[in-house]
């Protein structure tokens, strides 16, 4: 009798166990984000080309690349002007937003003219990149990738999901801010 409550002890003891976690019933992998990142490459690809394609046709205009991936020619170019804008300086700016086949999405007339905090304020990532490639009383054109423009949510007005745009931007004044004063 002696055994039997030993091994129904050393029964008890042994067979009983932590608590056993939930496993989950589907495990996540990667492969979403890895195909999230392939569409995006792809559509940049298709966007660039289509890009290049509108300034191989355009003989007139001298096209730069800015860093960003932005394209731009100068529609007025202010050679007695040094200073571009700064984190923090007051832009006074107009800009347009059109299509890529130039239908008009948002005139200028319609968004007015726009004080603008360098980097201080919330404008589509393409126009606060390219605020800062001008000078005081210059004017460019400006094609974007969807990704620089407003990106696969759009605007939730007249800019779709994933549209490429273009933008004719004018600084009319730059204020600079107290310490850039030199």
């Amino acid at each position: 009798m002696k055994y039997l409550w030993f091994i129904l002890i050393a029964a008890i003891l042994l067979g009983c166990g932590g608590p056993e976690p939930r496993r989950p019933i589907k495990a996540k992998t990667s492969s979403f984000f890895k195909e999230s990142v392939e569409r995006s490459k792809e559509l940049l690809a298709a966007e660039e080309k289509i890009i290049a394609e509108i300034i191989a046709k355009d003989s007139f205009h001298d096209y730069n690349q800015s860093a960003s991936g932005s394209w731009y020619f100068y529609e007025a170019l202010n050679e007695n002007a040094q200073y571009k804008p700064q984190p923090d300086d007051l832009v006074t700016i107009t800009y347009n937003i059109l299509s890529l086949t130039n239908d008009t999405i948002y005139s200028a007339e319609e968004i007015g003219v726009v004080q603008y905090k360098v980097d201080k304020q919330e404008l589509f990532t393409g126009l606060r990149n390219s605020i800062k490639l001008l000078k005081e009383k210059e004017t460019a054109t400006f094609l974007y990738p969807s990704s620089l423009a407003y990106g696969y949510h759009g605007d939730n007005n007249r800019i779709g999901v994933n549209v490429p745009i273009k933008s004719t931007i004018s600084i009319l004044k730059i204020e600079k801010q107290k310490d850039s004063l030199e």
